[in-house]
Formats: C-alpha cells, structure tokens, sequence
C-alpha cells in the first residue's frame, strides 16, 4: 500500500544552552550570563539572529544562532548530543525526526490542540513521528514546474506533452536543453520523485496507522523496474531530455538564461527567476500519460528542542511559543520566502503573493518526506540507480543493485 497523501518536509531547529565561556567570543563582562544556542544551516542563520536577539533580550539571556554546514548539521548534532555538548535547539528539516528520536536526540513538543490547528494539517503530520509531535513547523516547501512562458506558454498536461514542446524548441535551435531537470553524476531522488512516482514506483509502503512501513520496501518491486524503464526512455540513450550532465550547479542559470523552456524546482529558486527577468509561471510537475499522478515530496523546515538542553524551559518557551507567533511567521517569510506553515500567514502572503499559493497547488498531491531512519538508507544507491538508468544502463539490474544495498543497510 502506497501512502498518497500530501505532507511536508519539515526542517527542525535546536537551541544550544551553554555557559559563555562555551558560546565564545564573550568579553568579561557577559562571563557569568547564560547563552542559548539556535544551530542552523548557512542559509537560515543570518535570518535568525534577530529574532534570537529579540527572544534573548526578553528573557535576559543571551542567545547565539550558530552556523553549522547543512551537509553536516544532523550528523553533527547527533554527536554533540552524545559528548553532551549540543545545543538547545536545532532548526532542519522533518525527515531527519526518526534518525533523532532513534539517538535520543530531541523530544517531544506539547502543544495545545488550538495552538496545533492554527498550522497546516500536512506540516503537522510531517513533524509527528509515532503519534508525537517533535518539532514546530514554519515553513513548507515542495516541487513545481516553472515554466519561460515566452517559449511555453501553457502548462504542459503531461511529461510527454513537455517533452513534445521541449525537443521541439531544441530542434529549432531556440533553445539548449528540452528539460531543466538535476540529475548529476550520482542522481537525485528528490528531484526524481515526481517521474518515479509517476511510473508506477514508490519507497517504502504503509502501515496500519497510516505511516510508512520500513519493511515494505518499494524499490526492487516490479513497479520500480518499470518507472526505472520510464526514466531510461526520458535518459541519454533514449530521448535525451535526462542527462547525467544538468546537476545542481547549471540547472538554475539554463532557465535564467532562457536556454531550457521547463525548470523543476523549489521556491528557493524564485527569487534568482525573478532577477533574471524570465517571464515565467508554476504550475504541478505533470505525470506521464497513462501513469499515476506525479507526487512531489513535501518538505517541512521546523524547529526542534534538544533533549540535552541545559535550558530546557527557555528552549522550550522559545520552541512552542516564540516560534509559532504570527508575526515572527511573516518575518521569516519576507526573510526566506517559502510557504508558512501557519495557516494564517499562509493565506495572508498567498493573497499578497499568487506565487506562494501556486506553489501549494503544486504539492497537492504530494507525499511527506518519510521521516524514519531507514530513509537514510535510500538516498545514495538509488540516486546512483537513477543516474546509472538515465546513462544507459539496464533499469532491472541498476534497481536490484540498489535494493539489495538498501536492505543490507536496513538490516
């Protein structure tokens, strides 16, 4: 059984609680203050601080947003949990939940009901791992098909309808590439989930609760083979519309250079769209003709209270309450613009900004990251599967290659 519901991705956020002398850099006279620490990736950081300033200056504590690399964020956690030297609270993304709560890492958020109905019923099913909810979502964020409306003027019905008018535009010369697609030299499963969802496959089943079943792994089934054989039609040695040669490095600037007429992506690319001056629109990422409707994955950016905390409560205050204001939501938004996770600001911006609902529509019929640890297994050899598919080679063999890796990894 499949789950087909839509859901989001949901990044967590932990506050580190240490003495000065631990937060460093402090001058003598703040030596004896307390400090709460927020980790968060590069790009949330800058955005954070002022509001961490705010809290802090509220609470008469200093609060000190540290920046940690977003490839290494989860795992660094992780660790300084168990040397006892992580922070209070970690900002990230939700499908890091099953891996945390596994190591002990996090715990649960209470939340009053009212205060839960206030966000979006998808984000707060993304954050709840066995019935409990872990982390306050703030932002959602999905897959969409932008598209260079002076070349493609409307939305394409299916994948083959975008692939007609693509290598139609590249025959004639006007443009580079049929597709805006990233693939790289070890594939992309998140960025491939709408055609492999599309054809037939999914990752993980789902059990009576409705969550997803580990042991009902999807990749090694026949209908993984035959989406596999639907990426290998769309890959090098068939139409040549998915190659291994687009990554994440040159996707973005073949649309802003009006050299692609499709560009699958997040909000996150909008606002270098925009500068470009690429007359553009976003609808859903289309499903093939005759295959399931296309299911983007729904990622969910929350923040999350480290059960190392040394400041629990301030954590806590700053977690369930701080973080679910209104206002801070629209100050986030306006700071890094991807969908709030409060519905009230959700409606708000939508309204001031068509963008941000189109986005929404477009993860309509997606499905929540999976936030079990048994994810972490998935992501490297099925991307190297899809790449490998896309460059040639046989879609069963390349399929049971990385099922029997993800199973050796499960255990």
């Amino acid at each position: 059984m499949r789950i087909r519901r839509a859901g989001a991705l949901a990044g967590t956020a932990a506050l580190a609680l240490a003495a000065t002398a631990c937060g460093g850099g402090a001058d003598g006279a703040g030596q004896d203050e307390a400090t709460m620490v927020i980790w968060a990736d590069p790009e949330r950081t800058e955005v954070l601080q002022p509001f961490a300033e705010e809290f802090g200056s509220a609470n008469g504590i200093r609060v000190e947003v540290r920046e940690v690399a977003v490839d290494t964020i989860q795992a660094d956690f992780v660790t300084a949990h168990e040397s006892g030297t992580g922070p209070d609270v970690l900002v990230g993304a939700h499908d890091w939940i099953g891996n945390l709560v596994r190591n002990g890492a996090i715990d649960p958020v209470e939340l009053p009901e009212d205060r839960i109905a206030a966000f979006d019923e998808a984000a707060v099913e993304a954050v709840t791992y066995d019935g409990r909810l872990y982390g306050v979502p703030y932002a959602m964020e999905n897959l969409a098909l932008i598209r260079n409306t002076d070349l493609a003027p409307e939305a394409p019905e299916s994948i083959e309808d975008m692939v007609e008018t693509g290598t139609r535009l590249k025959a004639d010369g006007e443009v580079e590439e049929a597709l805006g697609l990233q693939v790289g030299q070890v594939g992309d499963p998140y960025h491939m989930q709408p055609f492999y969802t599309s054809g037939g496959g999914y990752l993980f089943g789902a059990d009576d609760e409705g969550g997803y079943d580990p042991s009902d792994l999807g990749v090694g089934t026949p209908e993984s083979v035959e989406a596999f054989e639907r990426l290998a039609e769309l890959g090098e040695e068939g139409q040549g519309v998915l190659k291994r040669s687009i990554d994440s490095e040159n996707v973005a600037g073949l649309f802003e250079r009006g050299e692609t007429p499709y560009f699958i992506t997040g909000p996150w690319s909008l606002g270098a769209v925009q500068e470009a001056g690429v007359p553009y629109d976003i609808s859903p990422v289309p499903g093939f003709e005759d295959g399931e409707e296309a299911s983007p994955f729904i990622t969910v950016q929350a923040f999350f209270v480290a059960s190392g905390s040394s400041n629990k409560v301030l954590a806590e205050e700053f977690v369930a309450n701080y973080v679910a204001d209104p206002e801070l939501a629209t100050a986030l938004y306006e700071a890094d613009p991807r969908p709030p996770a409060l519905t009230e600001v959700l409606e708000q911006v939508s309204e001031d900004d068509p963008d941000v609902g189109k986005f929404i529509d477009a993860g309509e019929n997606g499905q929540p990251m999976p936030a079990i640890p048994e994810m972490n297994a998935i992501w490297d050899p099925f991307g190297k599967a899809q790449a490998a598919v896309i460059g040639g080679e046989d879609p069963e063999q390349a399929v049971e290659t990385a099922a029997e890796a993800i199973r050796d990894e499960i255990g």
